[in-house]
């Protein structure tokens, strides 16, 4: 990280057992996955000295620290939706750098689709009935009918049609096709995403990620420590992160989300050009981000998402820029918060340990940069992170 002194690795990444798991607790899925990170980094947990957790427990992350043996002096709990794990990462990557942490665990875990199937939860999503929400509350406006409305706004005021919105998730499914730990490997077209059941117009179920249980964990280390590592560093290079709105009457332009401003710094920190990145991990809760966030990231002109995603561009195989190689959140897991699921994938491919559904170069070598980005609320927040070998 050049604002700092020291430079930061990610240097353990791991999921804990994913997809239908309904013989496990939300913290038995956090230890999993932190001591696979922990084994994959070839590290003692003894230089383990910063801790960021967010989702479990009243004192989250306290609950889960204490549940993992774990005494922090440097603690994140951060939480601001889907974003949460890539802006803890930059808050942990300058806390390294600065010498106020040494290895910073952040980890995360949910059964919310066997706590659905158990009747321990429902399947609607409520963030509550106070402070600002209390004006859109009253009128139904729900979490997808949000994202509904800005898709619909962008169809409107660009042309983007409802095929090319398909065409994500038909490629996100031909991605997680390559991915064993995927839920849904069964070809799609966009036929078949369009003649699905409608949830929030203009979206049909299969333009709605899906509901799955599991955990993911990443160990972020001082330089210093990459020469007791196990595996090669994926280094962190530059960070950025935005929050927006809370309210749709806040929002000043449905089609711009804040990835726009978290990938610019991201980028300019790094001192790269998107033009640079081989392969990119999106938040993807929905078609419509996948779209959005492509513009606002700079791999596509604003409103020409639509077009960008045609002709196979997000395939692993052949497409020019691939995206969401393991399926994303359409396909292969959705467990809640899945941000901390995109800098695993990240690393993975990174490191060249992605087997069938490895990304290459186009020079035919292993990837050198990548990009995660995470996405918050109802594109409230945003977290991007851009990562190099």
């Amino acid at each position: 990280m050049s604002r700092g002194n020291r430079k930061v690795a990610v240097v353990g990444a791991a999921l804990s057992d994913c997809g239908r798991v309904d013989d496990a607790t939300p913290f038995a899925l956090h230890a999993q996955a932190a001591r696979r990170a922990l084994a994959d980094s070839g590290l003692d947990r003894r230089v383990l000295d910063g801790f960021a957790s967010a989702g479990l427990g009243t004192l989250a992350p306290v609950e889960v620290a204490e549940y993992l043996g774990l005494r922090p002096t440097w603690v994140d709990s951060t939480s601001v939706g889907g974003s949460t794990w890539e802006v803890m990462a930059a808050h942990a990557a300058d806390a390294i750098a600065r010498g106020h942490a040494n290895a910073v665990l952040l980890v995360y875990g949910s059964t919310a689709r066997a706590d659905i199937r158990a009747g321990r939860r429902t399947g609607e999503l409520s963030f509550g009935a106070r402070g600002p929400l209390q004006f859109e509350v009253p009128y139904g406006h729900t979490l997808i009918a949000k994202y509904a409305m800005a898709a619909r706004r962008h169809m409107i005021e660009y042309g983007t049609t409802i095929e090319q919105l398909a065409e994500v998730a038909v490629q996100a499914r031909a991605n997680a096709a390559l991915n064993p730990g995927a839920m849904y490997r069964e070809p799609l077209t966009v036929d078949e995403v369009l003649a699905g059941p409608m949830i929030a117009d203009p979206f049909t179920k299969l333009h709605c990620c899906i509901r799955s249980d599991g955990g993911a964990a990443v160990l972020l280390a001082a330089e210093e420590y990459v020469r007791d590592c196990r595996t090669a560093p994926v280094w962190i290079l530059g960070t950025g992160e935005h929050v927006s709105h809370a309210t749709m009457s806040e929002w000043p332009d449905f089609t711009v989300s804040p990835a726009a401003v978290s990938g610019r710094l991201a980028f300019e920190r790094a001192g790269v050009r998107p033009s640079e990145i081989d392969f990119a991990e999106l938040y993807d809760a929905f078609t419509y981000m996948t779209l959005v966030t492509l513009e606002d990231l700079g791999f596509c002109a604003k409103g020409e998402g639509g077009a960008f995603v045609e002709k196979g561009r997000l395939l692993v195989r052949n497409g020019e820029l691939p995206v969401n190689t393991d399926g994303g959140g359409l396909s292969a897991q959705h467990p809640g918060m899945r941000g901390l699921f995109l800098l695993v994938e990240a690393v993975r491919q990174l490191r060249g340990e992605g087997g069938d559904r490895q990304v290459r170069a186009r020079d035919g070598e292993l990837p050198r940069l990548g990009v995660a980005s995470g996405t918050g609320g109802w594109f409230c927040s945003s977290g991007t992170v851009v990562l190099g070998r």
